[in-house]
């Protein structure tokens, strides 16, 4: 699992939720992801939303990999900093012993075609973890939910 932290709404007091990793996390490095989250914004590409976002991602091996979100003119086609810093770890080899889950927008993107079906989420050993869609997004949206309530509020 990552540990990362997306430092474009911290002041620097706040601390970061409890987000689960199997790197030890002290104040030391929460420091340095954090400083290293704002110097990445100095990169950021944002000519539309003029919104500079940083990230830093923590990898379980204790490296850090920084990224910024990047823009496109085709809006649909820009990245986020946060997909950028872990794209940077997957490509320079750090994670490829983690099982990685699909993002927000793959698990809607699948939901739309069924909540009752499983997804295999593999290692390059081989090894994989088998899931449903429905697991993967609860109480989800999908096409029936255009027809009807799911629930009635109280």
């Amino acid at each position: 699992m990552l540990q990362s932290v997306n430092m474009e709404s911290l002041n620097g007091k706040e601390k970061v939720n409890g987000t689960k990793s199997v790197v030890d996390v002290d104040d030391n490095i929460i420091g340095e992801l954090i400083s290293k989250s704002q110097k990445a914004k100095d990169f950021a590409y944002c000519p539309y939303s003029k919104f500079r976002v940083g990230a830093a991602v923590l990898t379980p091996n204790g490296k850090i990999f920084t990224g910024c979100n990047v823009e496109n003119a085709c809006y649909t086609l820009g990245i986020c900093a946060e997909k950028t810093a872990i794209s940077k770890a997957i490509s320079e080899g750090d994670l490829n012993e983690q099982v990685i889950s699909p993002c927000g927008g793959c698990r809607q993107f699948m939901r739309e075609f069924g909540a009752h079906w499983d997804v295999y989420m593999t290692k390059p050993d081989g090894s994989y973890c088998q899931i449903s869609v429905e697991e993967l997004l609860p109480v989800s949206f999908g096409p029936s939910d255009l027809k009807g309530k799911k629930c009635e509020a109280s």
